[in-house]
């Protein structure tokens, strides 16, 4: 008898603590849940004023594959399709030695590469949701195999974490 009870109890109280669980989760929404002004974006070509050789056309396929990877809005090929317009232009790209050779200070052995952008967001009516926002991105190059072949190797993880900042600008609540 009163194992009986304990097992009846027992499952009375799994069965409203799963209850409350499952009533906790059902309001939940996966993502920011907050609604963007267009749907469909064209991302126009990456304009490179920097010193960056070869960068425009890696920065804009990573800017692309980001927003892409959101699911929110879809891209289009030309900005009579779009209800707003993503324009990028790559400012300024830095190296900064950060670790040198003691046996050489001249020589350094690793890089902080800086890679600075602007973006403007700009809706087809020609409202501008932002306007020149300064977006950046930083990695570390370690010169092993020579200088060129590092920085040429961390090029495209640059342009990811621009990317990164760029969908950012674009996609979060303003």
């Amino acid at each position: 008898m009163r194992l009986l009870f304990r097992r009846t109890a027992l499952l009375a109280f799994a069965s409203l603590t799963l209850g409350f669980i499952l009533a906790g989760c059902s309001h939940y929404r996966l993502g920011t849940g907050s609604q963007l002004a267009f749907q469909k974006l064209y991302v126009a070509p990456v304009n490179n004023v920097a010193a960056i050789p070869q960068a425009r056309a890696l920065v804009t396929t990573k800017i692309r594959e980001k927003l892409m990877q959101d699911g929110r809005i879809a891209l289009v090929n030309t900005p009579d399709e779009a209800d707003a317009t993503l324009e990028v232009v790559l400012k300024e790209y830095d190296r900064t030695p950060t670790i040198r050779l003691e046996s050489d200070t001249g020589l350094a052995r690793q890089f902080a590469l800086d890679l600075t952008a602007e973006a403007t967001l700009r809706l087809s009516g020609g409202r501008i949701l932002f306007e020149k926002r300064e977006v950046k991105a930083s990695r570390e190059a370690f010169i092993d195999g020579g200088q060129l072949q590092s920085e040429y190797q961390t090029v495209p993880l640059l342009a990811e974490a621009l990317a990164n900042g760029v969908s950012h600008a674009v996609l979060d609540t303003w």
